[in-house]
């Protein structure tokens, strides 16, 4: 419906409200022959800039998608003026809707302009260092992966990659919303278009610019703006079809006042009226207004819904399940206790750490991390093999050698009551063995650490009207409890000792009737996240595989987040029905006055045009959200 572009619609508006003016000088100064040449000219020129671009975008729509578009009834509403020699109202009903469609491109243009400024913050050029360490300026687009570029203090990294050299904080408030800095060293994932705060970092690039972080953002995000929620095509399929319905009552009243004694231009002067006053404009455009603002706020917020379907379908879940383990918890998990049968406490958890070196498990990582601070020196493990939710096998110089959890040891056939292991299984913290077929070397105790802002999130998510929270883990129950009361979980919402499969199963259970959100890590969880009604990715800034899993991903791992984006589902609810209600409202009002009460086309215009206005600016209003806008403010 609106195809022009805004400085282009300006330039129209512009000389429509000159005509209009000319043609009311005229018609206040009518006592001459020049005056009503000045009228005729001024509304010649209100008809011409404001409706023929309408007009061409009607015939257009029209002819190439057999749409009988809302331009349609402006354009036959200002010729039936004309006809019955009210041509000051139609210059005025073209100017106020020419004025209206500029107001509403400029105003859609907002939400549009948050993935703009993303682009524009990408960097230009770059400082790649060559094999023989000299550093020169290239184009950013000529980066390759495996290329080393040099980011200066103040400067942008110019794409995704991984740091080999150097120390510092970086803004990623591009990326995920968060204000605070994020320390980097060796090793850290850094992302394009990100700040280096301070220190001077050798990055090695990763990623190829159209694959990058902020590429795949702009592409989400376009593609999300692009989709149709249901709202938006129940919007679409009622304006089309009242659309046909105006025209033909419209056709009706003029017949009807004709029957009931009024004159022909009388007759036509009001059935133009109803025709403006019936416009479905505001109705049309109320949905799509508010989702759109809803979406490009998200993304300003580190929280991207692909699309208005998954932005609706959150407003109403009334269930959230939570995967433990790189979600509700930091997945940076520590030892905490040793338990080595033979006393040899190095050797041990060397055998450990060598063979759940082979794991991405987050257990495997501080097991390593651990010895990495003993100083311990790996051993060779061959034939690794992992087995899900269970541990690892392998082999190792002195024979086979496995690690896990108790369901672990009981196929191996192991016994894990020894009294030595009485502490560690009393503490209610996850513990690890390690054996040979059926005998257990030792055990350790690793506890996994919350997240800052868990807490608060699941508290505000009750808050905003989820009736269930549940917590699905592989760990044993007792951890799982430990964890859960912390979390201020009920028993019934704690599921412990669960196989991928078993979180499928439990999603599947747990959706009928009811809507549900699971939220995991976009990895091992794709299954239960693809079986939810709305799956949610934590932390998936990077990760290709989180982005295309899930329906909404987070990309940072701020929890407050997720909250956030439940609280704003739910007020872009609100703010569709209240521009329902309103544009509902208003156009019955006007459609009463033009039936019944011979409402003055200028007033109809008025009434219609602002009213289009009115919707789209209340949808706006989601743009500067202030959940946003707090979190922001606050970290």
């Amino acid at each position: 419906m609106r195809r022009f572009s805004i400085d282009s619609s300006i330039v129209l508006t512009s000389a429509t409200i000159v005509g209009l003016a000319i043609a009311l000088a005229g018609a206040w100064l009518m006592d001459s022959d020049a005056s009503l040449r000045t009228t005729l000219f001024g509304a010649a020129l209100a008809y011409l800039a404001g409706g023929v671009p309408a007009g061409w975008r009607a015939l257009k729509a029209l002819w190439t998608e057999h749409i009988l578009d809302i331009d349609l009834l402006m354009i036959v509403a200002a010729i039936a003026a004309a006809a019955v020699g009210a041509v000051i109202e139609g210059a005025v009903l073209l100017t106020l809707f020419s004025l209206s469609t500029t107001m509403e491109e400029r105003a859609m243009g907002q939400a549009r302009r948050a993935i703009e400024a993303l682009m524009a913050l990408r960097p230009e050029t770059a400082f790649r260092k060559s094999a023989d360490g000299s550093v020169e300026e290239v184009q950013a687009a000529a980066l390759g992966v495996g290329d080393i570029v040099m980011v200066r203090p103040g400067g942008r990294i110019p794409a995704d990659g991984t740091i080999v050299a150097g120390r510092g904080s970086l803004d990623e408030s591009t990326i995920t919303g968060e204000s605070m800095p994020v320390g980097k060293e060796p090793g850290g994932k850094v992302f394009e278009a990100t700040v280096n705060l301070d220190g001077v970092l050798e990055v090695r690039i990763s990623r190829s610019l159209d694959q990058s972080t902020v590429a795949r953002m702009i592409a989400l995000v376009t593609e999300a703006q692009a989709a149709r929620a249901p709202s938006e095509r129940f919007s679409d399929w009622f304006g089309q079809r009242y659309t046909i319905a105006v025209l033909i009552g419209a056709i009706a009243a003029l017949g009807g006042f004709y029957w009931f004694g009024q004159d022909w231009e009388t007759a036509l002067y009001r059935a133009a009226t109803l025709l403006v006053a019936a416009s479905p404009c505001a109705i049309v455009i109320s949905v799509p207004a508010a989702i759109l603002s809803a979406l490009s706020a998200a993304a300003r917020g580190g929280v991207l819904f692909k699309g208005g379907a998954a932005l609706e379908t959150l407003a109403a879940v009334d269930i959230f399940a939570f995967d433990k383990t790189g979600t509700l918890t930091t997945g940076r998990a520590e030892v905490t206790g040793i338990v080595a049968l033979d006393g040899d406490e190095a050797a041990f958890l060397s055998s450990l750490a060598s063979v759940e070196a082979y794991s991405e498990h987050h257990v495997a990582a501080a097991l390593r991390r651990e010895a990495e601070r003993r100083g311990l020196v790996l051993r060779d493990v061959q034939d690794v093999q992992s087995i899900p939710s269970a541990g690892i096998v392998g082999r190792d110089a002195e024979g086979p050698l496995w690690a896990g959890n108790d369901r672990m040891a009981e196929m191996m056939g192991a016994s894990t009551g020894q009294n030595g292991f009485r502490a560690l299984q009393d503490s209610a913290e996850t513990v690890v063995y390690l054996g040979r077929e059926a005998r257990i070397l030792g055990a350790v105790s690793v506890a996994d650490q919350l997240r800052d802002t868990s807490i608060d999130a699941l508290a505000a998510l009750r808050a905003g009207g989820v009736t269930t929270i549940a917590m699905m883990t592989g760990d044993r129950r007792i951890v799982a409890l430990r964890i859960g009361a912390t979390l201020g979980l009920r028993p019934d919402e704690i599921h412990a000792e669960m196989l991928p499969e078993d979180k499928v199963h439990l999603v599947g259970e747990m959706a009928e009737g009811r809507k549900i959100a699971f939220v995991g890590d976009g990895v091992n969880d794709a299954a239960a996240l693809a079986r939810a009604d709305v799956g949610i990715a934590m932390g998936a800034a990077g990760s290709e595989v989180a982005l295309q899993a899930a329906d909404v991903a987070l990309l940072s791992e701020d929890m407050e987040r997720l909250a956030a984006a439940h609280l704003l589902s739910k007020r872009t609810a609100s703010v569709i029905r209240q521009n329902l209600v309103f544009a509902i409202g208003a156009m019955l009002v006007l459609v009463t006055g033009a039936t019944f009460f011979e409402l003055p086309l200028p007033l109809a215009v008025l009434g219609h045009e602002g009213g289009t206005v009115l919707v789209v600016l209340n949808g706006l209003r989601l743009l500067n959200d202030p959940i946003y806008k707090t979190r922001r403010s606050n970290a």
